[in-house]
């Protein structure tokens, strides 16, 4: 009997070292699965710059092909369209044989050489995104395929990233890098690595639209919906970073994307024709309300219940108790109207008796207060409430420092100082600061007028127009053309282009190009030039019409092209010119009248 237990207790003792043998394997690839889960949750979004372009799309006789940065024709203009997810790389995408009355037609995808790829997969295609502001509307590292009716993505070199197992696969709204797809009648989301970020169980995503000044879209929530058993859809909502703040049964969501708060998510729900407020997954007004609006200015709730109104703030703290009939936050006033009577309250809900003024509104320089009096003329109060600028403009924009733009009663603007004097007359249609800029631009007629920080006029242009870089300020008309930095400081074409072969000169009305030190390079025989591009190319025109030469000076292309005005000074690549469309990315095209 002893023996016999001994050896039962070895099997025992066998047995259990097995057991914990697998139980570690497993718990290894269980390991393994979760750590490249993980690591597919992670993805990078490519940016482009502009001097990353290698390619571009051209038309030429309603037909599209693709050039390089030198105009090299890459793939001739012979397709229905061409598009190039990516400019930096040569995947070309290729659509022919359409079919407009049934939107039917077939793809291929070229290389640099003209020779096809990717074609172990079929109906290779881009993945557009959408509502997001881009010059390339495509996905820019992946592509989708098809198989027996199913949708797959792969990279550009054609490693599968996922199988062929998708309904739809489409761009997840403002999220570049995410796509929904449909799998068994359901939406998920995945990533451009295929990690899956969102179960495959809705029956509607989409993006709550949130764009932050730091982070632009990386908060952006996702919306979900699922139908219930009278297929009615139940919404729900997830952060960025999926977690689920709230369950799929409301009728509506919606996020307040005009509170500037990135580290809180105000969802304004509906449920059974009644609006509460989400802080987070906290509830923050539940009272029924039939609508909940938030005031920008005053960073302040207005509610409405039964047709009356009160005023909250972003804590659900009550301002003013929902009992007006009317009740307006224009800047750091309340006015609330019941039966007949109108009252001022300041943002904290204290009653101001006899108020000097009916609106005083906070300007980015706490030194100074915009005031609105009982005649809805604008002044400029201190922060004290002693007066600055007397009340007698019918406008006042704070610009900076101590100077503010104001409107007179004759529709003109100005500029005006802290005292109150005319820096810029009150006499233009137009005047603003350009963004990232110390340049004030200020246009009466058809004169545009340009002033540095310290309001010293720096050009006017008759005729003029503006072409805002990164850098420096272009003005040019259809006989002359100026550059300004962004310092309001006049500079030569040598100094905001450096590298350059040739420059444009003008003599006697007409122009030419001069080397570096203004030897003549090109007699002075046109009627307008542009500077050459960053690719080496630059526009001569001649009665009316346009042409193109090269960095060395070579004519590329006589004076023959007839350019829109709209477009602008044209930007050459080779024989082509840009075309800016209003609905579709740009292309280039020699197109003698486009």
């Amino acid at each position: 009997m002893k023996f016999r237990e001994k050896k039962d207790n070895k099997k025992l003792k066998r047995i259990s070292l097995i057991v914990l043998i697998v139980i570690v394997i497993v718990a290894v690839i269980i390991g393994i699965v979760i750590a490249v889960n993980k690591s597919k949750e992670k993805y990078t979004v490519e940016k482009i710059n502009s001097s990353d372009i290698n390619y571009y799309r051209i038309i030429s006789d309603g037909k599209s092909g693709v050039i390089d940065r030198n105009g090299n024709v890459i793939i001739s203009p012979e397709y229905n369209t061409i598009k190039i997810p990516n400019p930096k790389r040569p995947i070309f995408v290729c659509i022919y044989d359409y079919d407009a009355t049934t939107g039917e037609y077939k793809t291929k995808v070229l290389n640099e050489q003209n020779q096809e790829i990717l074609t172990d997969y079929q109906d290779v295609n881009t993945i557009e995104i959408k509502e997001i502001v881009s010059s390339i509307p495509y996905e820019k590292t992946v592509l989708q395929y098809q198989k027996d009716g199913k949708y797959g993505i792969i990279d550009f070199d054609g490693k599968e990233i996922t199988k062929p197992i998708y309904e739809e696969i489409k761009n997840m709204p403002y999220r570049e890098g995410e796509l929904v797809v449909k799998k068994d009648g359901k939406y998920g989301v995945i990533n451009i690595n295929g990690g899956k970020l969102l179960d495959y169980k809705y029956d509607y995503i989409t993006g709550d639209n949130y764009y932050s000044t730091d982070k632009e879209y990386a908060l952006d929530g996702y919306i979900v919906g699922i139908n219930d058993e009278n297929g009615k859809m139940q919404y729900g909502y997830l952060n960025s970073n999926r977690d689920q703040l709230l369950d799929t049964t409301f009728d509506k969501i919606y996020r307040m994307n005009n509170v500037e708060d990135d580290d809180n998510i105000y969802l304004v729900v509906e449920k059974e024709g009644k609006t509460q407020l989400y802080k987070n997954d906290k509830l923050l007004l539940d009272n029924d309300y039939q609508s909940i609006n938030y005031n920008e200015d005053s960073k302040l709730l207005i509610l409405q219940k039964d047709n009356k109104y009160g005023v909250t703030d972003l804590n659900g703290k009550q301002i003013l108790n929902v009992e007006y009939d009317q009740i307006q936050i224009p800047g750091n006033y309340i006015t609330a109207t019941k039966e007949g009577v109108t009252e001022t309250y300041n943002l904290s809900g204290e009653k101001q008796a006899n108020p000097q003024y009916t609106n005083v509104i906070m300007t980015d320089n706490e030194n100074y207060y915009i005031a609105i009096d009982s005649n809805d003329k604008y002044g400029v109060i201190s922060r004290d409430g002693q007066g600055i600028i007397p009340n007698q403009y019918n406008y006042i924009q704070y610009l900076y420092d101590n100077y503010f733009i104001v409107g007179g009663d004759s529709g003109k603007s100005g500029i005006v100082n802290d005292k109150g004097e005319e820096v810029i007359p009150i006499q233009y249609e137009v005047i603003q600061k350009l963004d990232n800029s110390d340049v004030i631009q200020a246009v009466y007629g058809n004169i545009l007028e340009l002033y540095n920080k310290q309001m010293s006029k720096i050009l006017e242009m008759e005729n003029g127009k503006l072409e805002v870089n990164d850098n420096y300020i272009k003005v040019y008309s259809d006989t002359a053309t100026q550059f300004v930095g962004t310092d309001g400081t006049l500079k030569t074409d040598f100094e905001i282009f450096p590298n350059n072969t040739l420059y444009a000169s003008e003599k006697d009305g007409k122009w030419g190009f001069v080397d570096n030190n203004n030897n003549v390079k090109i007699d002075y025989q046109y009627d307008k030039v542009t500077e050459l591009n960053e690719l080496g190319f630059a526009g001569i025109k001649k009665d009316g019409k346009w042409g193109v030469i090269d960095r060395d000076g070579n004519v590329i292309i006589q004076p023959i092209y007839e350019i829109p005005e709209q477009n602008g000074e044209p930007s050459f690549i080779g024989k082509y010119y840009k075309v800016i469309s209003g609905y579709e990315e740009e292309y280039f095209t020699d197109d003698i009248n486009e």
